[in-house]
């Protein structure tokens, strides 16, 4: 790898599984000094240990992203040890139930809102401070392609999604006089456990595996990538 970004300090949500953990393997290899946040601690370690058999090691942070007190937490345990954030990965995400609008059950409507919407809020909130004291602040924050056309039995998703997408490209106007850039991927079709959920009968082979799409993340992660309040979808979706 050309350690595209060494020295630089990258946040990674949901970083245990598809998506999230090719990410923090890449980002590794390119010289980052990784925080990787997600829900389970075994997941974590399983990370863990793959980047050290690759010779690098991560911060990991066992958090619940619906927690917002948590989150604010985190920001302010990141700004007494580093002083900076240079990269924030808002990949969490979950799926939540595909059905009638109607028929959500109020509780899974709440959590899929909270971990797709509201903890990236949260993220925004207690991280905008540490991204503007680095030189070249740079956040990602993942969405679909479900937010393209309104599908039926996709409302908390979707839902989630483009409320995502609007906030983000709000939160990239507040930052035009800023070193800040600010944008959205959707990265299509890929190999991943919420792909499945989604499509059970799918192909795993026809999809994109996670490792896949990670270049596209180490360019917006970059100092030189100045494009901001931007929606990328660089795979045809």
């Amino acid at each position: 790898m050309s350690n595209r970004l060494e020295g630089r300090i990258a946040l990674i949500t949901g970083a245990t599984r598809g998506i999230g953990a090719a990410l923090a393997l890449r980002f590794a290899e390119e010289g980052a000094q990784l925080i990787l946040v997600a829900r389970t601690v075994g997941g974590l370690e399983e990370v863990d240990d793959a980047l050290r058999s690759a010779g690098s090691s991560a911060t990991l942070v066992p958090l619940d992203l619906a927690e917002g007190d948590a989150i604010d937490r985190l920001g302010g345990t990141v700004a007494e040890r580093f002083g900076r954030l240079d990269v924030l990965i808002g990949n969490a995400a979950m799926l939540g139930r595909l059905g009638p609008m109607g028929h959500l059950p109020p509780d899974i409507w709440d959590r899929v809102l909270a971990v797709n919407l509201t903890a990236n809020w949260r993220l925004i909130r207690a991280f905008d401070p540490l991204l503007r004291a680095s030189a070249a602040g740079r956040a990602v924050f993942v969405t679909s392609g479900a937010t393209s056309t309104p599908l039926a039995y996709w409302g908390a998703y979707a839902t989630t999604k483009a409320a995502l997408e609007m906030m983000v490209k709000i939160y990239a106007e507040e930052l035009v006089k800023t070193n800040v850039k600010v944008n959205l991927f959707d990265p299509g079709a890929v190999r991943t456990g919420m792909r499945a959920q989604a499509f059970p009968g799918e192909d795993p082979a026809t999809l994109l595996a996670p490792t896949e799409i990670t270049d596209a993340f180490v360019a917006m992660a970059e100092p030189s990538f100045t494009r901001s309040g931007a929606l990328i979808r660089p795979y045809g979706t």
